[in-house]
């Protein structure tokens, strides 16, 4: 099974459009972030830089998302289902790159 990475990007960036237009109406993230909504059952709102986009390990978490919403988000922004602690040690591990 090939890994569709172009595609997952590719759906991100119009995601982030969405947001940038809606940005006027939420200017509480930064230039260069993303609010991602993260959580298996309920959901906790993050803003993370858009430079994550790239590490092959949040791609990993952006392909689970595909697989589980496709590219209808609930929550209006990237909703990433999995646990809010396993999102906050892969993005930590990030901040430190």
């Amino acid at each position: 099974m090939g890994i569709r990475l172009p595609s997952i990007l590719l759906h991100t960036k119009q995601i982030l459009k969405m947001q940038g237009a809606s940005s006027k109406v939420k200017s509480n993230i930064p230039k260069g972030h993303i609010a991602v909504y993260v959580g298996e059952i309920q959901t906790r709102r993050f803003v993370v830089p858009i430079s994550y986009l790239n590490h092959p390990s949040f791609l990993n978490l952006l392909k689970r998302a595909e697989e589980e919403f496709g590219f209808n988000h609930p929550m209006g922004g990237l909703t990433i289902p999995c646990r809010e602690e396993t999102f906050i040690d892969l993005t930590s591990r990030l901040q430190i790159l």
